[in-house]
């Protein structure tokens, strides 16, 4: 989900004032304009004003997702652009890999749709939190069927807990609530479940929103790089410059990243221009900044401190 990210130059659509309400169970057949009451508050469907096949999706008043219903590989929000250029660079289309990609955070699968297009035998999960939403997607954009495209509804951290090690090659987390990402899908413990999930020369990426002074993306930077081997960071110049709010992708993996002269070239080539920082530049940039932990847990019900050896049992005043 992004709090921004729309290619620049393109105008927003208007809202669309009005309340579509469908039976219980049921699912929509198509998209249809309007706002929709989902588990987790509403969501917003919104013709494209700039493309007579696209619809836009705001979820609690958050513009969250774009899609293209005639075409799978446009991708309207420039930071998936960048995720796409940083997998393709790895894993290239023409060689048909068989990828196995986990999305945490759904929307409305924009990235899952594109990689299913470029990887025609690629198996993918989205997991999402919000059970209405997942069924209104599957509903709106004829999404691909399992197992080739898994809508799973869950806990992101939950369910990441759950999977077998080794059995994702690409993990992506675009999860956020308001600006940021909750905190437990950004501590060095979710981080080193999220690695045991990935193959040995997996991809770990995220969507780091935030603001000039980038204290969270320099968060998340210093808890990814203590994690991986090899590190990257994609945004573009402003950002980079901490001039503006925005959306910073960082990725991580035990296999060397970013050294494709070819992505570099596709990145400065997009209509938002973006750099990519490698290893050491990521390094720099998280230097000093804390490597994010999951908070002490708190003591048992009914448990009492242990006595240090000798000293006499605790006694209760009368």
């Amino acid at each position: 989900m992004a709090k921004r990210g729309r290619a620049a130059g393109r105008s927003a659509a208007s809202p669309t004032p009005g309340v579509v309400e469908l039976p219980r169970g049921s699912r929509p057949d198509g998209p249809v304009a309007g706002v929709y009451y989902i588990d987790t508050g509403d969501c917003e469907l919104v013709p494209d004003q700039d493309n007579s096949t696209g619809w836009l999706l705001r979820i609690n008043g958050v513009m969250s997702s774009h899609i293209d219903l005639a075409d799978p590989l446009f991708l309207d929000f420039e930071y998936m652009r960048w995720i796409a250029a940083l997998v393709e660079s790895r894993w290239p289309p023409a060689d048909r890999p068989r990828l196995r990609a986990l999305h945490l955070g759904g929307g409305a699968c924009s990235l899952a749709r594109y990689f299913h297009a470029a990887y025609p035998e690629a198996r993918q999960v989205v997991v999402e939190l919000d059970g209405k939403l997942a069924e209104y997607v599957r509903g709106w954009f004829d999404l691909p069927k399992a197992p080739l495209l898994r809508l799973r509804v869950g806990e992101a951290r939950e369910v990441t807990e759950s999977l077998t090690a080794q059995t994702r090659d690409l993990i992506i987390r675009d999860v956020f609530a308001g600006s940021l990402t909750p905190r437990p899908l950004t501590t060095s413990e979710f981080t080193a479940h999220a690695k045991r999930v990935l193959a040995p020369d997996g991809i770990y990426v995220v969507n780091s929103g935030d603001a000039p002074a980038l204290a969270n993306a320099r968060e998340d930077a210093a808890t990814i790089a203590a994690a991986f081997a090899h590190a990257v960071i994609i945004a573009d110049p402003a950002m980079l410059k901490g001039r503006r709010y925005g959306n910073m992708i960082i990725a991580g993996s035990d296999a060397p990243l970013g050294a494709d002269p070819g992505l570099a070239r596709r990145l400065l080539g997009g209509a938002v221009p973006a750099h990519i920082w490698d290893d050491a530049k990521v390094r720099a940039f998280a230097a000093g900044a804390m490597v994010r932990h999951d908070p002490p847990a708190p003591p048992a019900l009914g448990a009492q401190a242990a006595a240090p050896p000798g000293a006499p049992p605790s006694s209760t005043a009368p």
